[in-house]
């Protein structure tokens, strides 16, 4: 299968990571286990865990010795590993899970499918590794009008250059019923679809214009592919669109999420 436009940039620190996205989805994390019904006494598995934002709250919850982890990035694996003590987190991708059938109460994967090359492999694959009757549950930010950030930087690189690669256009499950169809075509029972919305805050527009600078997703590899005028140029177009900010400033991100029930 051929790679998604952008996840080979993931192969990032998770410092820098949490810069650019992790201050949306470690808000995002804790919601997302809610509305999956992750509770104590249960095993879990972290799907494209990144640096580890998920993860920690599933360990929070369950314990660190019931929960697991996977990600095709070996920088982010080594994250995940420092910062989470004894999860257990393994180097792999979402379409072949290193991990054994029917292990865990619960399978999830948060802000992953739109990076998959395979996406109904995948869906497979998390179904496999979930118990009868657990749950596998996935959410994607909505990049067509729920995540600000994004909107706002896609609009002022489609003025720079029509030919942006702009997330709502190139990536998969941004619209409403994608990952409910996907889950269903797993064979996955009950999906059911809901909206999460999260905020973060900056300091100043610097704070968030440094989060492209390091070129991490297609919009950071974007960012960092054009000359130093185009660049620019783009800073200030963007600069204007969240409202000239001269101080601290809020966006908020929406993203779309499905849980579905592993058949008995």
């Amino acid at each position: 299968m051929d790679e998604v436009e952008g996840a080979r940039t993931f192969a990032a620190s998770g410092s820098a990571y949490d810069l650019y996205m992790g201050r949306y989805s470690i808000p995002l994390a804790d919601v997302f286990a809610d509305a999956a019904g992750v509770e104590r006494g249960q095993t879990a598995l972290d799907v494209g865990c990144g640096p580890g934002a998920l993860t920690r709250v599933l360990a929070e919850r369950l314990g660190a010795d019931a929960v697991a982890a996977c990600d095709p990035s070996p920088p982010f694996v080594e994250e995940c590993r420092a910062r989470l003590r004894g999860v257990d987190v393994r180097l792999g991708r979402a379409e072949h899970i290193p991990f054994d059938d029917d292990r865990f109460d619960a399978a999830l994967a948060q802000l992953v499918l739109h990076f998959v090359s395979d996406p109904s492999a995948a869906a497979a694959e998390m179904a496999r590794t979930v118990r009868p009757g657990g749950m596998v549950g996935a959410c994607v930010w909505d990049f067509a009008k729920g995540m600000e950030m994004l909107r706002h930087f896609w609009d002022a690189a489609s003025t720079l250059n029509p030919d942006a690669p702009d997330e709502a256009r190139t990536l998969r499950f941004g619209a409403p019923g994608e990952i409910v169809a996907l889950f269903e075509g797993a064979g996955l029972l009950s999906v059911e679809e809901t909206s999460l919305t999260v905020q973060s805050s900056y300091d100043d527009f610097d704070e968030m214009w440094s989060g492209f600078l390091a070129g991490i997703g297609p919009a950071g590899a974007f960012t960092v592919s054009l000359a130093d005028d185009q660049r620019e140029r783009l800073r200030q177009d963007l600069y204007r669109r969240i409202g000239e900010p001269d101080g601290p400033f809020s966006l908020s991100a929406t993203a779309r999420c499905a849980i579905g029930r592993v058949r008995d």
